[in-house]
């Protein structure tokens, strides 16, 4: 573990794009991926006919990814750059994995848009871009990628850079906050070195550009939100929840509360690799044991904050959501299920309050009598059952979610404000 600061990356764009060839670049020229690894790959692409794959296999660990082609899981990567200790969050770009896209996404500080300049801007890099900014991402660095399959024209790459400038002031993302590189993954143009290809170009590579983020904030400040994903029965300690810390610090000795369980305890142990520690903070996965805590008083989805500022149990709460694809229309008594960190609970839109236009984020029309795929709305959600979650503005880690229904994503969100049972 490096000593530098952390920063989790997301890498968005078009499934064809090249994100998997970018990513797989970025880790062989930080030196964190084997040339003879590199090798290995480019002998089995071969054989495959698939020769210039080498650096997606890299990312594309199953075999069965490989006979498709296609990135399906999330492949968490770390490389080092001079500033920075990052972890990639590979997200995929098939609509059917935009459930995966943001769950990555909502746990990355910044991200590289991959736009190839064959292509310009899809309909995938729209709902990428999109989701990005409902989902809190700060800063953009966009790769024209593909460079070398329009001969390095300066005239292309301006087009795609417009197209792209248009689209994220539509989704009001800060242009100034979105640098812009002339890159080919495929060749190393202006990855981790500047191009003679690209003699137009006197502008930062895609290395220097992510080692010039600014640093993440850990929310160490914020209260003590830990989603608990799985509880365990382990001999000699006895009940051991475990999941990640979104926000805050978790000590041994604090008192602390489940929602919406509504349990809690004195703070036992605290455990990070198998290794006991006195505290933890954001992003530590951990495990830890609660006095007089059993296994069947807790559950997955449920969310550990601290006794005296028990994590919010939505009786129902009012959202932004952003409808990426429904075969149909949504009206007030829809109830699908909503995904908010590790819960997974069916909720019913109470109302639709009133649509936003996408483009400008205004208030549009009043109680609509139906939404429908490319809208965006302010809705009242009831959850099924007793749901923690947050407000977005409050504990932003523990504020957005994903709407699923028959087998696909149906919508994002965020929830704006949260009415307590």
């Amino acid at each position: 573990m490096s000593d530098k600061p952390h920063q989790n990356l997301a890498v968005i764009g078009h499934v064809d794009h090249g994100k998997s060839t970018m990513v797989g670049r970025l880790l062989f020229e930080t030196g964190s991926v084997p040339e003879h690894v590199i090798e290995q790959h480019r002998e089995e692409a071969e054989e495959k006919g698939k020769g210039g794959f080498e650096f997606a296999y890299v990312m594309d660990n199953l075999a069965e990814e490989r006979e498709r082609g296609v990135t399906i899981d999330i492949a968490h990567q770390e490389f080092d750059t001079d500033e920075y200790y990052f972890t990639i969050v590979d997200c995929p770009g098939h609509r059917d994995f935009v459930k995966n896209m943001i769950t990555g996404a909502s746990q990355a500080d910044n991200a590289v848009l991959v736009v190839a300049a064959d292509d310009g801007v899809q309909p995938q890099t729209q709902e990428h871009v999109f989701l990005s900014r409902t989902l809190g991402i700060n800063e953009l660095i966009v790769a024209v990628n593909k460079m070398d399959l329009v001969d390095y024209q300066e005239s292309r790459y301006k087009e795609t850079v417009e197209e792209v400038t248009q689209l994220l002031k539509q989704v009001q993302f800060n242009t100034d906050d979105a640098s812009f590189i002339p890159t080919s993954a495929f060749e190393g143009d202006n990855v981790s070195t500047a191009s003679e290809n690209t003699p137009w170009y006197d502008g930062e590579t895609l290395l220097e550009a992510l080692n010039n983020l600014p640093e993440p904030q850990p929310p160490t400040d914020a209260p003590l939100r830990l989603p608990i994903q799985d509880v365990y029965t382990i001999s000699g300690i006895g009940t051991v929840p475990v999941g990640r810390i979104e926000t805050g610090t978790m000590e041994t000795g604090d008192d602390v509360s489940f929602q919406p369980s509504d349990v809690g305890g004195e703070v036992k142990t605290v455990e990070m690799h198998h290794e006991e520690v006195p505290s933890a903070g954001p992003g530590d996965n951990v495990g830890f044991n609660v006095r007089g805590i059993g296994k069947d008083d807790i559950r997955r989805g449920d969310v550990c904050g601290p006794a005296d500022d028990p994590p919010s149990v939505a009786e129902t709460f009012q959202a932004r959501i952003v409808v990426m694809q429904h075969p149909s229309v949504i009206t007030a008594g829809y109830t699908p299920v909503f995904h908010a960190h590790t819960a997974q609970v069916a909720c019913t839109i109470e109302s639709i309050d009133y649509t936003i236009d996408p483009a400008s984020g205004e208030k549009e029309e009043e109680n609509p009598d139906f939404i429908q795929s490319g809208d965006a709305a302010v809705v009242t959600v009831r959850p099924q059952k007793p749901l923690s979650i947050e407000s977005a503005n409050e504990i932003p880690e523990l504020g957005s979610f994903a709407i699923r229904d028959m087998g696909q994503t149906v919508a994002a969100g965020q929830v704006l404000e949260v009415h307590e049972r």
